[in-house]
C-alpha cells in the first residue's frame, strides 16, 4: 500500500496545488495547503511544512477510508487505488463510498468504474473545467493498471 499512498499524494498534490493562506474554493469552502478544508477559517496562514504534513496525514486517512468503503481495492494495483483516493479526497469519503465508482469496483466492472469518475465534474451544481480535467486524469490513472480488478 506504500506505492498507493505515494502515488495518491503525488496525484492529489498535482491537482490541488498548495496555497499557504486560507481561500475559498470554487464551491465557497474555506481551504488551505494542498486542499485541506478541516478547521480552515478566514485569515489562517500555514508554513509549507504544515501544509506538507497535513497532506501526508489526510491522504493516509483517505486511503484507509477508501479501502474500508471499497474492500475490493485492497488487492487492486496502486494506480487504481490512487485514482480512487484522489477522487475521495476531492468529494469526501462518504460520497466516494456511495458512488458508482465504488459500486462498480466492488462488482468487478473496471471500465464502468473508470467511466463513473467522469460524473464527478461539478461544484455547486455546475460543471467545472478543472474538475473535468481531474476526473479524466483519474480515469486514465485508474485504467493504467490494466483490465483486471
Amino acid at each position: 500500500m506504500m506505492d498507493a499512498l505515494a502515488l495518491s499524494m503525488a496525484t492529489i498534490a498535482g491537482f490541488e496545488g498548495c496555497r499557504l493562506r486560507a481561500y475559498q474554493d470554487v464551491a465557497g469552502i474555506w481551504t488551505i495547503g494542498w486542499g485541506e478544508t478541516a478547521g480552515v477559517r478566514p485569515g489562517l496562514v500555514w508554513t509549507q511544512e504544515q501544509a506538507d504534513a497535513a497532506l501526508r496525514v489526510r491522504v493516509a486517512q483517505f486511503l484507509l477510508a477508501v479501502l474500508q468503503r471499497c474492500p475490493a481495492l485492497r488487492e487492486a494495483p496502486p494506480q487504481r487505488v490512487a485514482a480512487c483516493v484522489s477522487l475521495a479526497y476531492n468529494i469526501g469519503a462518504g460520497a466516494f463510498g456511495c458512488s458508482s465508482v465504488c459500486r462498480h469496483v466492488m462488482a468487478g466492472k473496471v471500465h464502468d468504474a473508470a467511466n463513473s469518475f467522469l460524473l464527478w465534474d461539478k461544484a455547486g451544481g455546475r460543471k467545472v473545467a478543472g474538475l473535468a480535467r481531474r476526473r479524466a486524469a483519474e480515469r486514465t490513472l485508474f485504467l493504467s493498471a490494466g483490465a483486471h480488478c
